[in-house]
């Protein structure tokens, strides 16, 4: 090969720009990502090893070599890897395709953050190194045997170098020359306190040396635990943080751990995670869902979304089996029986220990609730054979209990020993729902209705349809059944002579027109004046929401207008002489009042002028 002189893509010299010419606090970072970088290639040869093994170097041991020379101002990371080729160097290193900056620039555009803080997220990490370094040079030889080495230079310049190279070992070696403001990272106590902090548990050896000065007993600096493979006896807390903090580069405390072996149904080691935030930060390495997948100790593959239900990605941590075939390909994984097996296991095992946390520390479960609950509605609604289980982990907010999390479980222990049902009302929002005219007779008489305001609950009532016995009512359909009323209750109000109200109804029948299906009267509201029911044969509620968010312009059928004849806004204009302007708009108001409270309504800022009017006419 000969020597060629590339230019950047536009979206590489952007993020050069950034790194290079901006201040930061934890440019340490950088070694984190390409240790990280490292310990991906030896993977990758691992697995290229297994599936074929005519790859060279076949014997050469699989590790990482960092050798500092404070003389030189420079720090070397080597390792035994899978290596590149030319054409690999040019495409990893100096295209956007595979390095993921132009989204790394956009969230640097849009959140105004530390670039070193989103480094991690979107896969730019290997340029971090320009955060230190005046000159890069990589080395590289792959484990093709019908291949040879090459070199990629860089300054941070506009331009980069490919470079015919002398390199004789299968693997990766980078050449690091510091700035003079960057030299600690050429020192061998630093660097090794680096690796300790940031890589203690890369799975394969790490050394640290000095230029000139034999190593240190030859002893890798990490622990390259296979931890997950250890007796939970022998691992301490703060050994299970450490560990995720550096599986994950989230460096808040995990919220729950999960570590589980067993040998049957499917021989399994796993380690799992749930993060105590749903957006663990910038600072997260997380590129992707799901688990990594090991084979005695291999790295199948590192994103493995067929192990636990799409519900439960928020799990983090790896899967180690003996069970798949050692030549098992990574796209052949999603087929294997193995893998059916173990997402069953580890479904069954992560939501046992949600059941145990909900139990033992409510605070704690609020906690994840709070961050995660809205995945656990979306397994209520996609996955009916974890119903049982799911159904005891939701949590809902409820007329009574505005401010507290409740479950179905607590409810019905509240329940009122006649009730037939358990009672819901969907809505938009916590603050509009509670005010809608369909709880007047539930709250009137003691009743607990769940208020279900999440976007996915409409769906999740689909699957949801009964708990331990009762079933889920909507307080909002007209032929939902009342409970029985409280004999306490205030005796009932005077009402409109049957003339004066057939006047009135049909009156709003003429003014609304199509607008609604029918007008009519109910003796199911007390505080309210009127409401909109759905008429007889329409889809249920729950369907007509799933419409409205699948389907862009969704228009809800006419509904029914009930009209309470005990309320005095309706007796008032019951009593009003036709024709009247007055009755016309607050005719128009009433059943507007009635759409927005439903979510319904079209355009608010319509009933301004009216409202004006209504107002105007109050005050002469």
């Amino acid at each position: 090969m000969t020597e060629q002189t590339l230019q950047f893509k536009a979206e590489i010299r952007q993020l050069l720009d950034i790194l290079i010419h901006s201040l930061y606090t934890e440019r340490e970072i950088f070694l984190r990502e390409l240790v990280s970088n490292a310990s991906d290639a030896l993977n990758r040869f691992q697995f290229e090893q297994i599936t074929q093994p005519a790859v060279r170097d076949a014997n050469a041991e699989l590790a990482i070599t960092l050798v500092c020379d404070p003389d030189n101002r420079t720090l070397t990371i080597r390792d035994t890897g899978i290596g590149m080729t030319e054409e690999e160097l040019i495409k990893s290193l100096g295209t956007i395709a595979h390095s993921g900056a132009r989204a790394f620039l956009e969230a640097a555009r849009e959140k105004g953050q530390n670039p070193t803080e989103i480094i991690g997220q979107f896969g730019v990490g290997f340029y971090s190194v320009f955060m230190v370094a005046e000159e890069v040079r990589v080395n590289s030889l792959s484990a093709r045997l019908d291949t040879q080495p090459a070199s990629w230079v860089a300054t941070g310049g506009d331009e980069y170098r490919i470079e015919p190279s002398t390199k004789a070992v299968r693997g990766t070696e980078i050449i690091v020359k510091l700035k003079e403001e960057a030299k600690e990272f050429s020192e061998f106590y630093r660097v090794r306190q680096i690796v300790k902090t940031h890589s203690d548990f890369v799975a394969f050896p790490i050394y640290v040396e000095e230029a000139g000065k034999p190593a240190e007993e030859n002893k890798p600096v990490n622990q390259q635990t296979a931890l997950w493979r250890k007796s939970a006896k022998e691992i301490s807390a703060e050994d299970y943080k450490n560990f995720y903090q550096q599986f994950t580069f989230d460096f808040q405390d995990p919220l729950l751990h999960i570590h589980y072996s067993a040998d049957a149904p499917v021989q399994v080691y796993s380690l799992l995670f749930v993060p105590s935030k749903a957006d663990p930060g910038l600072f997260s390495a997380r590129r992707e869902d799901g688990l990594k997948l090991y084979n005695r100790k291999v790295l199948i593959k590192d994103n493995t979304r067929d192990l636990l239900p799409e519900y439960l990605r928020f799990v983090r941590g790896v899967v180690d089996t003996e069970d798949l075939p050692l030549n098992v390909s990574r796209e052949s994984v999603q087929a294997n029986a193995v893998i059916h097996k173990l997402k069953q296991a580890l479904t069954r095992k992560v939501l046992r220990e949600l059941e145990d946390l909900a139990k033992s520390d409510s605070a704690k479960y609020e906690a994840f609730w709070n961050e995660f609950g809205v995945l656990i509605k979306e397994g209520l609604a996609t996955a009916p054979e974890d119903l049982s289980r799911l159904q005891g982990l939701a949590r809902f907010h409820t007329t009574t209990h505005l401010g507290e999390w409740v479950s179905l479980t607590s409810y019905k222990e509240r329940a009122k020993a006649e009730q037939p049902a358990i009672y819901y009302i969907l809505g938009d929002d916590q603050h509009s729902t509670v005010r809608s005219p369909h709880l007047d007779y539930f709250r009137k008489h003691g009743y607990e209705v769940l208020l279900l305001t999440d976007p996915v609950d409409a769906f999740l009532l689909s699957n949801l349809k009964e708990f331990d016995g009762l079933p889920l009512k909507n307080v909002a359909a007209s032929d939902t059944e009342l409970p029985a009323a409280n004999e306490a209750s205030e005796p009932e109000a005077e009402k409109l002579s049957d003339d004066a109200l057939a006047k009135l109804v049909a009156k709003f029948k003429a003014q609304l027109g199509e607008r609604v299906s029918n007008v009519r009267t109910t003796e199911r509201l007390s505080n309210s004046p009127a409401r909109l029911v759905d008429a007889e044969g329409s889809p249920s509620q729950d369907l007509q929401r799933i419409y409205r968010y699948m389907e862009r312009g969704y228009q809800a059928p006419a509904k029914v207008l009930e009209l309470n004849p005990s309320h005095s806004l309706v007796k008032q204009l019951a009593n009003l002489a036709e024709p009247n302007q007055l009755l016309d708009i607050c005719i128009e108001q009433i059943y507007d009042s009635a759409l927005l409270i439903e979510g319904l309504h079209p355009d608010p800022a319509n009933m301004i002028e009216r409202i004006q009017q209504i107002m105007t006419a109050a005050t002469q």
